[in-house]
């Protein structure tokens, strides 16, 4: 989950204003509910499903929280003999 603090406070991001999405609920579908498409996202979430404009800002927190998470999963592997 991509958390961002000032201050010791979180701060959260609406991406979608139509349908109050956040950048915490899209990483939460990337990490909950295997999330790794624009589609995907749109599906679990309901982000950019109303007017659009926040198309290319949904797009660019859901490729970076897959990333991000992708990066996660590698570094808890590393090590992990597999038989």
């Amino acid at each position: 989950m991509i958390m961002r603090t000032v201050a010791n406070k979180v701060l959260i991001m609406i991406v979608c204003v139509c349908n109050n999405v956040s950048d915490k609920a899209i990483c939460q579908a990337v990490e909950q509910s295997g999330v790794r498409t624009f589609i995907q996202l749109q599906r679990v979430t309901t982000a950019a499903t109303c007017c659009g404009k926040c198309s290319s800002c949904a797009k660019q927190v859901l490729h970076t929280a897959v990333e991000r998470y992708e990066e996660q999963m590698m570094a808890e592997l590393e090590g992990v003999a597999f038989a």
